[in-house]
């Protein structure tokens, strides 16, 4: 299991805004939806594109992959229509110190 990695001050990313924070060699993309933070990684599992490309919808709950349209459902991960039929790989995020951690905690 990876270490805690560093994504932002919790006043750094606010309702409805994202970014993206690195663990070695994978991009994790971290949204604030309501004021819970979520990371998914920054892939679509469509085609291997940067899902940080794309819309994130702070009042869906969603972002959208720029290259084909295919829409997430932060929260968990679950493709919401085609052409995505696979989950996007959710990672655990944790709120400490006034920070937002994330890691990839694929083994």
């Amino acid at each position: 299991m990876g270490d805690w990695v560093f994504v932002c001050a919790t006043s750094q990313l606010l309702p409805g805004e994202s970014t993206v924070a690195w663990d070695g060699d994978t991009a994790i993309f971290v949204c604030n939806y309501d004021g819970d933070f979520y990371a998914l990684e920054d892939r679509c599992s469509h085609e291997d594109f940067e899902l940080s490309a794309g819309a994130f919808d702070g009042e869906e709950a969603t972002v959208e992959c720029v290259l084909h349209g295919a829409r997430f459902d932060v929260r968990d991960g679950r493709p919401l229509c085609a052409p995505a039929y696979e989950p996007v790989v959710k990672f655990p995020v944790k709120v400490e110190d006034g920070g937002v951690w994330t890691r990839d905690d694929r083994e």
